[in-house]
């Protein structure tokens, strides 16, 4: 593999113009798109742009070539473009998740302490917390007023706009700091964000100036109090937009490529879905990186809701129905992959691992500990879609998570393969995976566009 052709050598001028295009287009949108419940909204912008039309205002039935979503949540999305065949013979389906790793205020956040005013946080998924320090910041998210309506939160993205952040100590006094394992440095309950420092002139004697301050200020701003906390949903995300990375601008370093990226390019490939045999879908799911728990997450019993309400649509309405829309219905859980990093390959086995531009990443299985919680894709569907991949002269590659006992990890693949369908991983690889600026290749995210669009025409 590492002697194989790299995606870059196999394109003319004209289909590198494309690529670049393509690339802009998602560098944009990942950068406009750092929060689960951003990434709905414009993705729902793209698909009606496209001619797709929301499930819940569809009326009668559907008929071959309709495109329609549903939304759960504010927090995830399902597209389907409606086949000519009944829905029965199986879908043709992407599935990605949309949340990534970051920093969750604690309902009860602000707090002062020897002359500043700090917000208390939860970190939210799989991090190396050292990583989320002395660095520019943003909050966003949404808070919920009892009253029923919200306000969308957004700090430290505008020119404009202060940034926000994480304090570490200073070198100088950071012996005994320095003695402990990296998993120790920074200490959960020592992510608390830094918000402010000049104290409320009217505050009294007995209360927090430098917090009264700052509530006052996000009042003014948000009309919001400090129990709103309670009912909100706030977000630290790395500040500033992704960025061209490389002097030869060959990559794309931002926040939230996992997984983001397969995301996108699963949403871009069925856009250009136009009357398949087959009903096409794509799955856009929250909570992945913490179980898939919850009611938005793909343990939730949205999507195979949605599908029983499209087949009602059909005059499918038996349970018989639902098993076989499931049973022959087959996936790529399209989630990002490890790229071969040279500065530490020694974690990977390298005859079956991932390399930056060489194209979409399968991955059998995923796991850890002799593949626990993996999926582990059946060799014949894995032929299946060598054929789909070649019939289109789609660059892939297979790879693990790491050598044997180096770690792991898992997507939502094992959960579709409950419902009895055929799924195997297929994603994207990444530098960097789960810090707050991760690397992928443009090379990639194009032909993974480009493979996710070869599976969905050439699947049977």
């Amino acid at each position: 593999m590492m002697k194989s052709k790299t995606v870059w050598e196999t394109l003319d001028k004209k289909e590198t113009k494309k690529l670049h295009a393509f690339c802009e287009e998602y560098r944009i949108f990942l950068s406009e798109s750092k929060t689960e419940r951003e990434f709905t909204e414009n993705a729902v912008k793209l698909a009606e742009e496209n001619g797709f039309k929301n499930l819940e205002k569809m009326k009668g039935t559907l008929k071959a070539g309709d495109r329609v979503y549903a939304v759960n949540r504010n927090k995830n999305v399902s597209l389907f473009v409606i086949g000519s065949q009944p829905l029965t013979d199986g879908m043709t389906i992407l599935g990605a998740h949309i949340d990534s790793p970051r920093i969750d205020l604690k309902q009860h956040p602000l707090y002062e302490k020897d002359g500043l005013c700090l917000m208390d946080t939860h970190y939210y998924g799989g991090i190396k917390k050292y990583q989320w320090v002395a660095r520019p910041m943003a909050l966003h998210g949404v808070v919920c007023r009892k009253n029923g309506t919200a306000v969308n939160v957004t700090i430290g993205e505008s020119e404009d706009d202060p940034v926000l952040g994480i304090t570490d100590l200073l070198v100088h006094l950071a012996s005994q700091q320095m003695k402990k394992p990296a998993s120790e440095v920074i200490e959960g309950e020592k992510l608390d964000i830094l918000a402010g420092s000049i104290p409320s002139a009217s505050a009294k004697k007995d209360e927090d100036p430098v917090k009264e301050n700052i509530m006052n200020l996000l009042h003014e701003k948000y009309d919001i109090d400090e129990d709103d906390f309670m009912s909100a949903e706030l977000e630290l995300v790395p500040a500033g937009r992704a960025r061209d990375y490389g002097i030869d601008r060959s990559m794309i370093m931002g926040y939230g490529h996992d997984d983001k990226v397969c995301a996108y390019t699963s949403l871009r490939a069925i856009l250009d879905e136009t009357n398949p045999k087959r009903t096409s879908c794509c799955i856009l799911v929250d909570k992945e990186e913490i179980g898939s728990v919850g009611a938005t997450g793909m343990h939730s019993r949205f999507f195979e809701d949605t599908v029983a309400e499209i087949l009602d649509c059909q005059g499918l309405t038996s349970i018989r129905h639902l098993n076989d829309a499931f049973k022959h219905s087959k996936m790529l859980s399209s989630d990002v992959s490890v790229a071969v990093d040279p500065l530490y390959s020694d974690v990977c086995e390298l005859k079956n691992s991932a390399y930056l531009g060489k194209g979409i990443v399968f991955n059998k299985y995923t796991g850890s500990r002799g593949k626990y919680s993996s999926n582990d894709a059946n060799a014949e569907f894995i032929a299946e879609v060598r054929a789909a991949m070649d019939k289109d002269d789609i660059m892939y590659q297979t790879s693990e998570l790491g050598a044997v006992d180096a770690g792991g990890g898992g997507t939502i693949a094992y959960i579709l393969a409950q419902l009895n369908m055929d799924v195997i991983d297929a994603g994207i690889a990444v530098l960097n995976m789960h810090a707050p600026s991760e690397i992928v290749s443009k090379a990639d995210v194009y032909e993974g566009y480009l493979a996710y669009k070869a599976f969905l025409k050439n699947i049977k």
